[in-house]
């Protein structure tokens, strides 16, 4: 039993050639390079919805009602009176 499963494990090492290996050089660094494209992509989308929440906040906050503003300030209005 014990010489069945080193053969079994022995015959799945021999058989595990990494995909980098079955590949030519030239290939692999194609694929590298559009997986850093494709990183460097999420990466500017990323940002942009970032800059583009940031804009549609401020715009938001520009465009608020005194109503708005008055009941989200901090102070208290009676203290002044």
């Amino acid at each position: 039993m014990a010489k069945h499963r080193q053969k079994n494990s022995q015959k799945k090492q021999e058989n595990q050639i990494s995909l980098k290996d079955q590949l030519n050089s030239d290939l692999v660094k194609q694929l590298q390079a559009k997986k850093h494209a494709l990183a460097k992509r999420e990466e500017q989308r990323i940002e942009e919805e970032q800059k583009e929440k940031e804009r549609a906040r401020k715009e938001k906050e520009k465009n608020k009602s005194f109503e708005e503003l008055f009941n989200e300030s901090d102070l208290k209005w009676n203290e002044f009176k």
